[in-house]
């Protein structure tokens, strides 16, 4: 399950740190609250790999494994709360010099931040 975004290039931050200087990237960076859900799966994943194929795409791109990478999970769903996002999975965020930008989660469908 990871391997299906890591084989496109989405680095793995399994740490808050990691999130943080994910985030930190100038330009835009897409991330990914990976997980073991069908959504995830039959969606969110492939989605992912599709987009990261175009010539838009993001500076970076980057997971967290819900599940697997707890803390770096918990810390990325912090910082999209404070933009009024609730948890989700699977979910992806971009940010554009470090800030939330878009937002896209299982329950609502999309939201702009």
């Amino acid at each position: 399950m990871r391997e299906d975004l890591t084989r496109h290039g989405v680095e793995e931050t399994r740490t808050p740190a990691d999130v943080d200087r994910m985030i930190a990237t100038d330009g835009t960076v897409l991330m990914v609250v990976n997980s073991v859900c069908g959504c995830a799966a039959g969606r969110a994943r492939p989605a992912v790999g599709m987009a990261l194929q175009t010539k838009n795409r993001p500076t970076k791109a980057a997971t967290v494994f819900a599940g697997g990478d707890e803390e770096a999970t918990a810390h990325l769903r912090a910082i999209m709360a404070e933009h009024g996002h609730p948890p989700s999975s699977p979910s992806m965020a971009l940010f554009k010099d470090g800030k939330p930008v878009y937002m896209l989660n299982r329950e609502i469908g999309r939201a702009h931040v």
